[in-house]
C-alpha cells in the first residue's frame, strides 16, 4: 500500500498556503520553494548568497526529516528574483549540488516578496544517492 508523509515546519506561509513543506509518496519527496528565512530567527539574509545558503539549509532540513538527503535530489528549480543575481545563487547551488548534478530549471520571475531574492523546490527519490548511476555525455 503507498504511504503518503506531509511534513509542516510551523510556517505561517504553509497554514495560510494549505500547504506541507515536503510531501513523499513512497520514496518519491516533492519539496515546496523553499525561502532562505532562518525558522529560528524569521530573518531573511539580505546578502543573496547567504540567502542561497539559508534556503538549502531549510531544504536540508527538510529532506532529513524524510530520511533523505541532498544527494537524493534529482530534479530542481532555482527561482532568482533580480537575474544580476543569477551568477551568485548558481555558484552556490553547483557546489551544493556538485556530483549530484540533478535535473535543474533556473527562471527569473517576480516572488511573492521582494525580500525574497531566491527561492528552490526539489524533487528527490530516497535511495537516489545509492544507486548505480551511469552518466553519459552526448552532443546535441
Amino acid at each position: 500500500m503507498t504511504k503518503v508523509v506531509k511534513i509542516k515546519t510551523g510556517s505561517k506561509f504553509e497554514d495560510h498556503g494549505s500547504y506541507s513543506r515536503i510531501v513523499a509518496v513512497d520514496n518519491w519527496i516533492f519539496v515546496s520553494n523553499t525561502a532562505g528565512r532562518n525558522p529560528q530567527t524569521q530573518e531573511i539574509p539580505v546578502d543573496v548568497t547567504e540567502q542561497t545558503v539559508q534556503v538549502f539549509t531549510n531544504i536540508e532540513r527538510a529532506l532529513a526529516a524524510v530520511d533523505a538527503s541532498l544527494a537524493d535530489v534529482i530534479s530542481s528549480r532555482v527561482f532568482i528574483q533580480n537575474p544580476e543575481d543569477t551568477a551568485a545563487v548558481m555558484t552556490k547551488v553547483g557546489e551544493k549540488f556538485s556530483g549530484i548534478n540533478p535535473a535543474s530549471t533556473v527562471t527569473c520571475p517576480p516572488l511573492g516578496s521582494t525580500a525574497y531574492k531566491v527561492e528552490i523546490e526539489v524533487t528527490a527519490y530516497r535511495g537516489a544517492s545509492k544507486a548505480d548511476i551511469e552518466e553519459r555525455v552526448i552532443s546535441l
